[in-house]
């Protein structure tokens, strides 16, 4: 089956060189530059002459960007693939196969490879589906506590499902810093920036299994491609959580997810305000202050980026 390999670049010089280097030419490529202002797409034009490049006068979000790739694209599968991270050799063709021995539509929608730091330690990109509880767990911190309970830390499985052996595995969500899929669905764009890969696998889920292919391995350097001051990332990725919400569940659903996120918030502004004071950390004091523009932040998530609005 032919690949077309679509890559969301902002800001990540360096980091989408590499990503493009590991990529080859064996595949359709496609960078999609997001207002740039380090010079990847020049870098891209100039390097790489095989790629297809789009490039956006603004900053359009992951989701919208990912969006023109998937209206440009020729093959049969998607890979969407952080301009972050990078496939070891033969990932992409491991995940291309599960497609090939299930050649059926209904039986194989999507699939993500295992993402890993640029150390080896394995990342967590594997999930069961979203639910109140999963929220509760991760804002009042039972999932750090209980790492390994599948009751109180029900989302995350990658760890758990490496265990299992080399699988494939099948999963409710993979995470869109690597997915692989038929372009049957579209990114709800929405969403500017987190939870929209969540929300793109829940209708994927409609036409087929997803699968977890811990054989192909990606290397990952988690959040190099984000700009955003800590207190915004968490905003909005808690806001896309609520968005999931409503458009799956409906609006009370929404609400009592935003009550969750504004939950944890308090309890991290309570907990870390008398450590700061009594030790003088400065971590603690810094966990504060950002849980405190957290607690406080606009119910509509905070304001986009500059860069992502037309100039005047």
């Amino acid at each position: 089956m032919r690949v077309s390999v679509i890559i969301v670049s902002y800001n990540t010089r360096q980091l989408l060189r590499e990503c493009l280097e590991a990529v080859g030419t064996e595949f359709e490529v496609i960078v999609v530059d997001n207002a740039s202002r380090d010079g990847s797409a020049e870098m891209v034009r100039e390097e790489f002459r095989h790629v297809v490049l789009i490039e956006n006068a603004v900053n359009r979000g992951f989701g919208a960007a990912n969006n023109q790739g998937l209206e440009s694209m020729t093959g049969d599968l998607a890979l969407l693939l952080n301009s972050d991270a990078r496939p070891e050799p033969g990932a992409i063709r491991a995940l291309c196969a599960v497609f090939e021995t299930n050649p059926d539509q209904n039986q194989v929608i999507a699939a993500g490879g295992a993402l890993h730091f640029p150390e080896g330690r394995l990342q967590q990109s594997a999930c069961r589906e979203l639910t109140h509880w999963a929220v509760f767990c991760e804002q009042f911190l039972l999932e750090k506590l209980f790492p390994n309970s599948q009751i109180f830390s029900p989302y995350w499985m990658s760890s758990r499902l490496q265990k299992l052996g080399p699988g494939p595995h099948e999963v409710e969500q993979v995470m869109g810093a690597c997915l692989m899929f038929r372009p049957v669905e579209k990114f709800n764009e929405d969403f500017f920036l987190y939870t929209e890969d969540t929300d793109l696998c829940k209708r994927l889920r409609r036409h087929g299994k997803i699968l977890y292919v811990p054989t192909a391995k990606f290397i990952h350097h988690l959040g190099a491609s984000s700009e955003s001051t800590r207190w915004e990332s968490v905003a909005r990725y808690n806001r896309g959580k609520e968005l999931y919400f409503e458009l799956h569940h409906g609006k009370i659903a929404a609400k009592l997810c935003l009550i969750l996120n504004r939950a944890g918030a308090l309890l991290r502004v309570l907990t870390s305000l008398p450590i700061g004071l009594l030790t003088l950390g400065r971590k603690s004091r810094k966990k504060f202050e950002i849980f405190k523009r957290v607690l406080f932040a606009p119910i509509s998530g905070p304001p986009l980026p500059p860069d992502s609005l037309p100039k005047p």
